[in-house]
């Protein structure tokens, strides 16, 4: 079982090394600033967006599309949070 601490890490990794420099920043970010304070859900919810493409979290990020529901909350506080 992976400790925290490394999931953490490794989140920060993949959320650091998006592809799209915007999504680096927004994502790695957030991780870095607020990632301790998140619960394991928001864990397993962050988890799952960064499996998610840029192109779409990008349109989602800047209100081009729609964010999908199980997104919505999670994304509201990234967008939101102080950087």
């Amino acid at each position: 079982m992976e400790s925290r601490e490394i999931r953490l890490r490794r989140l920060k990794l993949r959320a650091d090394r998006r592809g799209i420099k915007e999504m680096d920043i927004l994502l790695g970010g957030y991780v870095t600033r607020h990632g301790a304070a998140l619960s394991e859900a928001d864990l397993t919810l962050f988890e799952a967006l960064l499996v998610e493409g840029d192109q779409e979290v990008l349109a989602w990020v800047t209100g081009l599309q729609p964010v999908p529901e199980a997104y919505r909350a999670l994304l509201g506080r990234i967008i939101a949070a102080p950087r």
